[in-house]
């Protein structure tokens, strides 16, 4: 199939990667090429040139106008809406079979549903203003949309969900999270370095544990970091700085349990599945789908709760690694992702001849 992918341009699409959806979209699109699929990315100019690309913008809009400076601010709104205007102009039927949208953006949503265009949306995040309304009028048998877990879909749902909004679990390539049989004793953390990735309510559960903590990860939002993260470093926690590719695999796969921490409603956890493929349980907060996707590789607290955490931590170490290995391997592989996908763009494209 010729695809297009089109991705956020917050951040472009390169490792190492500044989160998830970027994650998401770089294996998404070296995965579907691997499989024989004609792929163009429509994502920010300085995203990996081993792609085809057609830029949304010259470069992702955190180096124009970073979005602590700028968020919701109309210059900023502006400066997307016209590369977005620009792409969507060059998507069609001649050009294209089947337009995968992870762009959290409106335009590709009208776009699909106006211009009749086989499209597969898939959502990363809880309903937002400004997406809402354009995401629950646009399902069609020609525009599926994908959430990543089963309570996702109920948050943008409630009352129940189309039949073209479904669940595709992310997936992740299993070759480079590879499992090793015993971990160091350790704890590591991963993830954008914010508020509501609760790294510093690692760092205190870590300590009531008695275990020595890694963080790993960009440091998003400077002043959090500085003023909750970096005074509760040393005597055994430490920041790793923020890696990606095989040397982020090799050091998390090193340890003995992931500290997963969410303060929000996280709607998946790509973190937790690259872990649990390496063979660490997770230890977490049971909150959004944390426990969905981990269920029996980990062990849990409720949310917010770092006593209940250090002891989460202590669980979480004693389980026999091969349980989280084999259940990543079983639900969550970039393969079986792909399939689910692949079989979303078949409905999609005849949904527009059948309808």
């Amino acid at each position: 199939m010729r695809i297009a992918v089109m991705t956020h341009v917050r951040q472009p699409i390169i490792e190492p990667f500044m989160g998830g959806m970027e994650a998401h979209a770089f294996h998404l699109a070296a995965g579907l090429e691997a499989r024989g699929h004609e792929v163009t990315l429509f994502a920010s100019g300085d995203s990996d040139p081993r792609f085809r690309i057609e830029p949304v913008l010259a470069e992702h809009y955190e180096r124009t106008y970073p979005w602590l400076e700028h968020k919701g601010s109309a210059v900023l709104n502006a400066h997307v809406d016209a590369g977005f205007e620009r792409a969507c102009a060059k998507i069609d039927p001649s050009r294209f079979d089947v337009v995968h949208n992870n762009s959290l953006h409106r335009f590709p949503l009208q776009r699909a549903r106006q211009g009749r265009m086989p499209t597969v949306t898939s959502l990363h995040v809880p309903p937002f203003e400004g997406l809402d309304w354009f995401v629950r009028t646009a399902a069609a048998p020609w525009h599926w949309i994908t959430v990543t877990s089963a309570g996702q879909r109920f948050v943008w749902w409630p009352d129940g969900a189309p039949e073209q909004a479904v669940v595709a679990h992310n997936g992740i390539d299993l070759g480079r999270w590879r499992f090793q049989p015993r971990g160091d004793g350790s704890a590591v953390w991963c993830g954008r370095m914010t508020p509501n990735k609760g790294p510093h309510l690692a760092v205190r559960a870590a300590r009531l544990a008695g275990v020595p903590l890694t963080l790993y990860g960009v440091i998003e939002e400077p002043a959090y970091y500085e003023a909750d993260v970096a005074p509760l470093l040393g005597d055994g926690i430490r920041y790793g700085g923020h890696l990606g590719g095989d040397g982020l695999a090799e050091r998390i796969a090193a340890a003995s349990v992931l500290l997963f921490t969410p303060c929000w409603d996280e709607p998946f956890g790509l973190v937790a599945i690259e872990a649990m493929s390496c063979g660490l349980p997770v230890a977490a907060f049971d909150r959004g789908a944390a426990r969905e996707v981990v269920a029996e590789a980990g062990a849990f607290a409720p949310a917010d709760d770092v006593p209940a955490l250090a002891d989460a931590i202590r669980a979480a170490m004693a389980m026999d690694r091969r349980i989280p290995e084999d259940r990543a391997r079983r639900l969550f592989s970039r393969d079986t992702m792909l399939e689910r996908y692949e079989q979303l763009y078949e409905r999609a494209i005849t949904g527009v001849i059948a309808s």
